[in-house]
């Protein structure tokens, strides 16, 4: 029998549909293979790349030339440009405004075949440290309320590039999406004066069946109403609302996490396409003890197609409780 199941902080109804349910193996045909070729984000192409805005260069090389483990640059192509004023307006009973913002890229490592995956712990603890400083370093212009870092990993994924890279966005506004989970989690502490992800964290360790891999500091679940198969969340045990507050002994823990879950997955679905995205407060807002940020992450193995864009609804044909067992089981 299908199920209906309500996400618990923003209210959202997902369909978990055992008759059409599929086994972790009806996924293995979702590996992308990499095809190398030209790639302007590998080593010494630097000069193919809007100039760079920094890079951990242990050999203290000049800006812009190899010497490179991680590299920040403008996007080529940007959804938002720094420069600018907002000019906030409005047209008849519509609202517009500037384009202005941020886009950035993050090339992770000058190596093309690498990836978040089959990196050094230590270099994917960069690529966090490297989030934490540049939400930093954006969080002075008052203008940019929101910093959105996400990785879209494969073609089908949204990366237009193969080398290993991921991105931030940073808006004059606060996105849709992120209102929409600070007031879920806003109504549900105010009602019960406590943090509705620290809940989800005790519960989940209690219960068991959707945790995939608990350590000491971090923890990686199958959400309770996941919209796709083997979306898998990474939340911190410790109540923080904001990603930039992360400490440096945290970053290590995180990393850890990340190459566990992205390994397990890895084995499991064939080095699956996928996208995450961390999810934390306004970085211009104070310190809120009713969010808690926390790594949403996809593989790419199910398409949204006309009932989900026309009613909200997600169907999703693995339960999260199939999925973390099977998830559990692998050995890396």
């Amino acid at each position: 029998m299908p199920e209906l199941r309500k996400d618990p902080v923003i209210g959202r109804w997902v369909i978990i549909s055992t008759e059409r349910g599929k086994r972790p193996s009806d996924f293995a045909d979702a590996e992308e293979k990499k095809k190398g070729g030209f790639c302007p984000f590998c080593y010494n192409h630097e000069n193919k790349t809007p100039p760079e805005i920094f890079a951990l260069r242990p050999d203290q090389s000049p800006r812009d030339k190899p010497g490179w483990t991680l590299r920040v640059v403008p996007n080529k192509f940007p959804a938002l440009r720094v420069e600018g004023q907002l000019n906030r307006q409005g047209e008849g009973i519509y609202d517009k405004m500037n384009g202005v913002g941020a886009h950035e890229v993050i090339i992770e490592t000058p190596e093309h075949f690498k990836d978040l995956a089959n990196m050094e712990i230590s270099g994917v603890r960069d690529v966090f440290w490297i989030f934490r400083e540049r939400i930093l370093d954006l969080k002075k212009d008052i203008r940019l309320k929101y910093v959105m870092i996400f990785k879209n990993h494969g073609m089908s994924a949204g990366a237009s590039l193969e080398h290993t890279h991921s991105q931030l966005i940073a808006t004059p506004i606060i996105p849709k999406t992120v209102v929409e989970e600070m007031e879920g989690a806003k109504v549900y502490f105010d009602y019960k004066d406590r943090c509705i992800f620290c809940d989800i964290i005790r519960q989940e360790i209690n219960d068991g069946s959707r945790v995939v891999y608990d350590e000491e500091h971090f923890i990686a679940i199958e959400p309770y109403a996941p919209r796709f198969p083997f979306e898998t969340w990474i939340l911190p045990k410790e109540h923080y609302s904001h990603f930039e507050f992360i400490s440096d002994e945290m970053l290590n823990h995180l990393a850890v996490m990340m190459k566990e879950v992205l390994g397990r997955i890895n084995a499991a679905l064939n080095s699956p396409p996928f996208n995450f995205v961390i999810h934390t407060f306004p970085m211009q807002n104070d310190s809120e003890e009713s969010y808690h940020w926390h790594i949403e992450f996809m593989p790419k193995l199910t398409r949204v197609a006309g009932f989900e864009w026309g009613t909200g609804f997600h169907i999703n044909p693995t339960s999260p409780e199939d999925a973390a067992q099977y998830l559990k089981q692998i050995t890396l």
